[in-house]
């Protein structure tokens, strides 16, 4: 049963891993949002990244970057937990950095959820199932939000996992110059969207995606037509998909790209594209 009226809500963000596996850029307003659609409120919101003290004192460029982040998710209401990168040597007399903030975001989890109904963690690392599991054995739903290289593990342990490319606006849809395509809101007529195949219809060359519309509760309702589901049904023609792609469809696993135009009953998906596809490690 979904939980109703205040909902005590903990976000726990490993932001190195994120970054580093298609996340970069994500829009840290917007996922505090996400987590709080079923009528929560933010009790806990922590990021845990990196620092190069040294880099910082020779790089200002750098410096300046890496503050501005920070001030940013502060603004955001974030908790921002820094873990300076220290410099070893292997066996071998070779350099290397390690930052490693998995430990601080695990206890810090565990010992905040006597105070929370819900917990999203924000990563694909697979050395958090058993945070997971301890954080569902207090009595705390557990969502797992990722981009790219999520542990299949934590997938399948989490209450719910959610594809980060797949909320609206958390992560721009780019050209191939890395520019942000939308120029309208995402969902309406000619916006950019992201989306996953759930049925095509081989003999007749049509299919359509599942589209999340908007950041609300009942992710479960993946059927579009009922009311109160927060997804859109999008019409594809085989003549718009682009090469190759007929012969994997249906596929939950490979996300598309596609801008939204006018059909004959309703949105159409044009200029598709291949986005990311799931191979979980």
């Amino acid at each position: 049963m979904e939980r109703t009226g205040f909902q005590k809500v903990g976000i726990y963000v490993d932001v190195a891993n994120i970054a580093q596996n298609g996340g970069y850029g994500i829009a840290y307003d917007v996922l505090r949002e996400f987590a709080c659609r079923n009528h929560g409120t933010a009790v806990r919101l922590n990021a845990y990244l990196a620092f190069d003290e040294e880099r910082a004192k020779s790089d200002a460029e750098y410096r300046k970057h890496s503050l501005n982040f920070h001030a940013n998710l502060r603004d955001y209401g974030y908790k921002v937990i820094v873990k300076t990168v220290r410099f070893f040597f292997d066996e071998l007399g070779h350099r290397y950095a390690k930052s490693n903030a998995d430990l601080d975001l695990a206890v810090d989890a565990l010992l905040q959820s006597n105070h929370l109904d819900y917990v999203l963690l924000v990563t694909g690392d697979g050395d958090f199932l058993q945070v997971i599991r301890a954080l569902q054995n207090k009595g705390c739903r557990v969502d797992v939000l990722g981009f790219k290289n999520v542990s299949y593990l934590i997938k399948n342990e989490a209450d719910i996992f959610v594809s980060g490319f797949l909320v609206p606006d958390l992560l721009p849809v780019q050209d191939e110059y890395g520019m942000p395509l939308n120029r309208e809101p995402w969902g309406t007529l000619g916006s950019y969207v992201r989306g996953i195949c759930y049925t095509y219809n081989k003999e007749k060359n049509f299919g359509f995606f599942r589209v999340l519309d908007s950041i609300n509760e009942g992710l479960w309702i993946t059927d579009s037509r009922k009311e109160n589901s927060p997804y859109k049904s999008i019409f594809f023609h085989s003549s718009n998909l682009p090469e190759g792609a007929e012969s994997i469809l249906p596929n939950r696993n490979q996300i598309f790209e596609f801008k939204l135009a006018q059909g004959d009953k309703g949105f159409q998906a044009l200029d598709i594209r291949y986005g990311y596809k799931y191979s979980f490690k």
